[in-house]
């Protein structure tokens, strides 16, 4: 197994780039079950819950692969006029978002086969919503053996209120609706960017979906999709952790392609802590001070402050002058990277959903164990800021969600590298 040994040994500096979004990527990549023919899709990372969707497309009798060469960062899938509408267990268990092929599958084919998903152990994520805008769209759906059930002979638009914002449930049934008879509206949708994307996406396949990025979209069915050739926008969330690692280590770095505008919540709290960041024509540049302040932090459902960059403020802030206080108001169970930075000295209590984080001066290096994807990430950043070694064991985490981090990290100066386990 994988580890990543970081020795801190000061300031990052130089330039870098987001690699293409993975949650983005992943209900693309399922989008393309709605449309038979070649689908292109450039700026796909290279990451392993890519893999993991690529194999539950080939399972399902689909042609898609990664290209390598000067393409590597190039996907094509080429769906026939058959598939094997099932997502198998063993698959589905190593990655939640798999799940956004139930969509596709019972809109295109008429029934779908899923399993249960899994993925990172950072609190409950069912996917009753998933099946209740489903079935409002005329799905009939039965859980047997660990497994999703639909089938519908054509699903027909409706009324789709969810009962709390949901990313991959407004990802599913805005994919499922695109084909419905008729017109759909979700309403409490999400608001992600990504979200945004992938009805571009279904837009340019021939879908009619308008008001993504607010609480209400509305789609209007039609008969069939055409393929399509799409770059995928860069990644937040990437982006943002490379902010940080500039911020935690007094550095100053450039991020080339990171959109300003899709964080807009952590520029602010960078800001809030003392760091300079600002926008530039090719990307997001972030000076670090000597020192960070302390600020105070709640996880919100976009447009608020990220969850997923929950774990890395938190890495950050526990090197701040004074008391941090960080609210984590979306998953019940994402503190679990806390015990680890306590092996590196870092004070932090946890109280119910609240951290309260007592700034160090200095972290010391240590061997820690990531537990999920952002965590393995806070840990990497820690690492960064932390006298003497720091090993991060389970890095197939980090892996799921970030492209070789520790290249990246390294061509900032970072010490830092990767050894088989």
């Amino acid at each position: 197994m994988d580890a990543i040994i970081i020795t801190g040994n000061g300031p990052l500096k130089g330039e870098t780039f987001a690699s293409g979004a993975k949650n983005a990527a992943l209900p693309i990549l399922a989008s393309s079950l709605l449309a038979e023919g070649r689908h292109t899709f450039r700026n796909v990372p290279g990451l392993a819950d890519v893999a993991t969707m690529l194999k539950v497309l080939q399972m399902m009798g689909c042609d898609a692969e990664r290209l390598t060469g000067k393409k590597k960062y190039v996907c094509e899938v080429e769906v026939g006029p058959k598939v094997t509408p099932e997502a198998p267990y063993e698959l589905v268990k190593t990655m939640r978002a798999s799940v956004l092929v139930l969509g596709p599958l019972v809109a295109r084919w008429g029934r779908a086969r899923v399993s249960m998903p899994g993925g990172c152990a950072i609190g409950a994520r069912p996917i009753d919503q998933h099946l209740k805008g489903l079935q409002a769209l005329g799905a009939e759906i039965e859980l047997t053996e660990g497994y999703v059930e639909a089938r519908a002979k054509r699903l027909k638009g409706g009324t789709v209120t969810f009962d709390l914002i949901t990313v991959t449930g407004t990802e599913n049934v805005m994919m499922a609706a695109t084909l419905a008879k008729g017109r759909t509206v979700i309403e409490n949708a999400a608001r992600e960017p990504e979200v945004e994307e992938l009805a571009r996406v279904l837009n340019k396949m021939g879908a009619h979906v308008t008001g993504a990025g607010s609480d209400i979209i509305t789609i209007d069915g039609v008969d069939t999709l055409r393929p399509v050739d799409h770059a995928i926008i860069p990644d937040r969330i990437e982006a943002g952790t490379l902010l940080v690692a500039a911020a935690i280590t007094g550095g100053n770095v450039l991020v080339r392609e990171a959109v300003p505008e899709h964080l807009e919540h952590v520029i602010a709290k960078l800001r809030e802590a003392g760091c300079k960041v600002t926008a530039e024509p090719e990307g997001i540049r972030c000076i670090g001070p000597s020192r960070i302040k302390a600020v105070d932090i709640k996880t919100k459902e976009h447009p608020g402050f990220p969850t997923d960059m929950q774990a890395q403020l938190m890495a950050l802030l526990s090197t701040a002058h004074g008391t941090s206080v960080i609210t984590e108001n979306i998953f019940e169970n994402r503190f679990m990277h806390v015990a680890e930075l306590a092996r590196m000295g870092a004070d932090i209590q946890v109280q119910g959903a609240t951290a309260v984080v007592r700034g160090r001066e200095r972290l010391s290096g240590a061997p820690v164990m990531a537990t999920d994807l952002r965590a393995s990430a806070s840990l990497v950043l820690a690492g960064l800021k932390a006298e003497g070694k720091t090993t991060v064991s389970r890095v197939y985490h980090l892996d799921r969600g970030y492209e070789r981090l520790e290249k990246k990290l390294r061509g900032l100066g970072a010490n830092i590298r990767r050894v088989k386990g």
